[in-house]
């Protein structure tokens, strides 16, 4: 990889992050509605995911082109879970406020979207000895790479990843069991948000258990089907939400399908990096294209509902969402093509 193009990956995530905040901004600052006041923190809150990713991308690249210090292996990291902390604050403020206006959906998602942040984080942790990946796949010796992690290590890495899915799947059942429609709509959300969380469990699963040269047939089979199957939930999720809505209509269905493309976006990691693993792909190139497919379908999904917001205020928030979650899966084809260019043999 040229420094030039890894200056671009890396910029991309920055520039997604600084869309989602201006963006985020502009929804609250414009109007003093209550779709405003939920819109508008929960786009604001998508651009911490990219700060995430954009820590995830700097590790990667500064190995690849021989820049990694000690310093940047812990800085990275350590932004994310910071940022990932500060928006977990930020939410429980939110939905806990005595302030007039309702806080307590954005609230709460803002939290599933720390949680998020935090095992994004912990996949830029365990990326830290990304450059032994390549030198395993290529390798023919099923031995336990000395240099890798140490076993405690790897089950911490996963370990962290399952905590906080496991969070977030008990607090999406516990907001689905209160009454009233804003626990049904905070809770369908963070099921949404929950389904992203463990999809990142095979991610980090599979770069921690490459680098330690412990990744086999069932890595390579299970964890690309445990995050389509995620996707999958989110997806017919949205569509079952939307189909049996009651007047007035509920839109949250149209965001559990972005966030169903965003588990669709992950997907393309974790299936190239099962793909590429001690075998030659010749596609493997093209597994790109999935994030940016998908975040071209969250924006033209997007626009769609703008138009419709014109006409019916129901859907002003589900617009603005999907627009920052097509941010993030845009922010994922810089990862997965950071990734194949630091897998290839080439």
């Amino acid at each position: 990889m040229n420094y030039g193009i890894s200056v671009l990956f890396r910029f991309i995530p920055l520039l997604m992050a600084l869309i989602c905040f201006f963006f985020g901004g502009y929804i609250f600052g414009y109007g003093n509605d209550e779709a405003r006041w939920v819109a508008g923190p929960v786009v604001f809150s998508l651009g911490v995911l990219c700060i995430a990713l954009f820590a995830t991308a700097a590790t990667i690249i500064r190995q690849l082109i021989h820049t990694y210090n000690p310093v940047a292996k812990y800085l990275l990291p350590g932004m994310g879970y910071l940022f990932a902390l500060g928006t977990m604050l930020w939410g429980i403020y939110l939905f806990s406020s005595p302030e007039p206006q309702n806080l307590f959906v954005p609230g709460h998602v803002i939290c599933g979207v720390s949680l998020i942040a935090a095992c994004i984080s912990t996949a830029a942790t365990s990326s830290t000895k990304f450059t032994l990946i390549p030198v395993n796949s290529h390798g023919t010796s099923d031995k336990i790479n000395p240099n890798g992690f140490s076993t405690t290590t790897e089950r911490v890495l996963i370990g962290l990843t399952v905590l906080f899915a496991t969070v977030a799947w008990v607090w999406a059942i516990v907001l689905l069991s209160g009454s009233g429609g804003d626990h049904l709509v905070a809770g369908s959300v963070m099921a949404g948000l929950a389904c992203i969380c463990t999809s990142l469990i095979g991610l980090v699963a599979s770069i921690s258990r490459q680098i330690r040269n412990d990744y086999g047939e069932k890595d390579r089979k299970y964890w690309p089907r445990l995050v389509f199957f995620m996707g999958t939930i989110c997806i017919v999720g949205g569509i079952i939400e939307l189909l049996a809505a009651p007047v007035p209509v509920n839109t949250t269905g149209f965001i559990l399908i972005g966030l169903g493309l965003v588990c669709f976006s992950i997907s393309s990691k974790i299936l190239l990096l099962a793909k590429v693993w001690r075998q030659e792909c010749k596609l493997a190139n093209r597994i790109p294209l999935i994030p940016v497919m998908t975040a071209l379908f969250a924006l033209f999904l997007g626009a769609f509902l703008f138009e419709e917001a014109s006409v019916d205020n129901a859907f002003f928030v589900p617009s603005r969402v999907l627009i920052g979650l097509g941010g993030i899966c845009f922010s994922l084809f810089s990862i997965v093509s950071i990734l194949e260019s630091g897998t290839s043999g080439k």
